[in-house]
């Protein structure tokens, strides 16, 4: 299983009135690490053919980030069948390792001519094993 990875360094605008990072946000960095590792993997024609859709989306709180934490977002998907892919990211803070919060979220592969789902080909899963 490839594992893609970014970092990001909480600022103003990722906190919540709590002086935490909004729950939100998360959702956004998500659904930004999964258009990342998607569009660092696929070629030309399948960025061009295909995109992804979000269809349900699960996500465990176990810490809180805060203003100037680094933040280490681990993506890697664990299935892919019919038309849809089984994605799970991790955050963890850089500094102590602690896991923040860990998603599961189905998607969704989509025609981009027809804009209805399709078949993930054997191409696509092995982009990212």
């Amino acid at each position: 299983m490839q594992v893609y990875e970014n970092f990001i360094t909480v600022s103003d605008s990722d906190l919540d009135s709590l002086n935490h990072v909004n729950n939100v946000r998360y959702v956004q960095w998500v659904n930004d690490i999964a258009k990342e590792h998607w569009q660092k993997n696929a070629t030309p024609n399948m960025l061009k053919d295909h995109f992804w859709v979000m269809i349900n989306h699960c996500i465990e709180y176990k810490s809180s980030a805060l203003l100037n934490d680094q933040v280490k977002l681990k993506t890697f998907v664990i299935k892919s069948e019919g038309v849809t892919s089984t994605r799970v990211v991790e955050m963890y803070n850089e500094k102590n390792e602690k896991l923040i919060a860990r998603s599961e979220t189905n998607w969704c592969f989509m025609n981009s001519q027809t804009k209805k789902p399709t078949r993930i080909t054997q191409e696509v899963i092995d982009l990212f094993k």
